[in-house]
């Protein structure tokens, strides 16, 4: 089953930036990351995979790349009363 995007409940709302191990591999978590996170709990990231994993790994490793927000997390607030808080952080 491949994964592409991910949620913080799906990650088990981590809350250090780091280097995680999932079922789909081992996963960079950047304190940029959490920082939307803590703003927009349901916030999406996709999965962005990094450099080929050698012969001897047999985990894939991502990173957390741009991110959507869900109506549920933009709290019902019209986008036309002041800049998206979130564009600072798109990659």
């Amino acid at each position: 089953m491949a994964v592409n995007k991910v949620t913080w409940q799906q990650v088990g709302h981590v809350s250090e930036p780091g280097r995680y191990m999932f079922r789909f591999g081992w996963l960079t978590i950047a304190a940029e990351d959490l920082a939307v996170w803590g703003q927009f709990p349901d916030a999406v990231f996709a999965l962005v995979k990094t450099a080929a994993a050698t012969a001897t790994d047999e985990a894939e490793e991502f990173h957390l790349g741009a991110f959507e927000l869900r109506e549920s997390s933009l709290g019902g607030e019209s986008r036309d009363a002041a800049p998206d808080p979130a564009e600072r952080f798109r990659r």
